[in-house]
C-alpha cells in the first residue's frame, strides 16, 4: 500500500521552460529568452555532478543557479541588471494545468511532498506561488546531496518514517524513476513531452515497466485511488 508519493517538481510538477523565458524576456529583452532558459538549465547537472562526485561540499541549488546564470550572462555577452532578482525566477514557475487538481486527488489518499533538488526554501516559494498543496517539503537539502544518489531518497523515506516500498517517486525522467526504483521505491511516470520546447526528444516515453504510467496526474490519482 502506497502510504507517500513524492515528486520530481522541475518539469515534472512546473513548466520552467516558458516560465524562464518570460521572467528572461523582462529583465534582459535583448536576448533569445528561450535560448537563454535551455543555455541556464544545461548548467543545472554539471554543477550539481561536482557536488555529487564529491569535488565540492553541499551548495543550495539557490546558489548553483545564481553562479550558473553569471555563467550564462556571459556567454551571451549581457550584463543582468538585478541577477538577485532573475534568479527568483525560479520560484515563479508555473506548474502544468493537471498539476494542482491532480495532487488534489491523490493528497485525499496519500502524504504528498516534492523530492527535487531545489532547496527548501525555493520549494517552499515555489510552491506558494504555484499553489502546490504539499504536506511537506522533501529532497536535497535534507540530504545534502543531489539526485540521483540514493540518498536523496532514502532521506526522504526516512523523513516520513516510512519504509521505500511504501513511497512512490513520480517523475518525467526515465532516469530519475530507474534511481528511485533502485533505491526501492515505487516508481510512476507521467509525460511532459513539452519541457524542453516542441523538439524535445527524451523522456517522451516510459522507458520500462514502471509500477504506474499516467497520462497525467488526474490519471495518477485514478489509477492508484479508484472510485470505490
Amino acid at each position: 500500500m502506497i502510504q507517500a508519493l513524492i515528486f520530481d517538481v522541475f518539469g515534472t510538477c512546473v513548466d520552467w521552460r516558458s516560465s524562464i523565458a518570460r521572467e528572461v524576456t523582462r529583465e534582459l529583452p535583448q536576448v533569445d529568452a528561450l535560448a537563454f532558459a535551455d543555455a541556464w538549465r544545461a548548467e543545472y547537472q554539471p554543477a550539481m555532478e561536482r557536488i555529487r562526485s564529491g569535488n565540492r561540499g553541499y551548495v543550495a541549488l539557490d546558489d548553483l543557479h545564481l553562479e550558473n546564470l553569471h555563467r550564462v550572462c556571459a556567454d551571451f555577452g549581457v550584463t543582468c541588471p538585478d541577477p538577485e532578482r532573475l534568479n527568483r525566477a525560479w520560484e515563479r514557475l508555473d506548474p502544468w494545468p493537471d498539476v494542482v487538481p491532480g495532487l488534489r486527488a491523490l493528497k485525499a489518499h496519500a502524504i504528498i511532498a516534492p523530492c527535487s533538488n531545489g532547496s527548501i526554501a525555493l520549494m517552499t516559494r515555489l510552491s506558494r506561488h504555484a499553489r502546490l498543496p504539499w504536506d511537506c517539503v522533501l529532497g536535497a537539502e535534507i540530504a545534502r546531496d543531489y539526485k540521483p544518489k540514493p540518498v536523496v531518497y532514502h532521506g526522504a523515506c526516512g523523513a516520513l518514517q516510512l519504509t521505500p516500498d511504501q513511497v512512490m517517486m513520480v517523475a518525467a525522467h526515465n532516469g530519475d524513476l530507474a534511481a528511485a526504483r533502485a533505491a526501492g521505491l515505487k516508481t510512476a511516470f507521467v509525460p511532459r513531452p513539452t519541457e524542453y520546447g516542441p523538439g524535445q526528444h527524451s523522456d517522451l516515453v516510459p522507458e520500462d515497466a514502471w509500477n504506474v504510467i499516467a497520462r497525467d496526474f488526474r490519471d495518477l490519482s485514478a489509477q492508484l485511488f479508484p472510485a470505490r
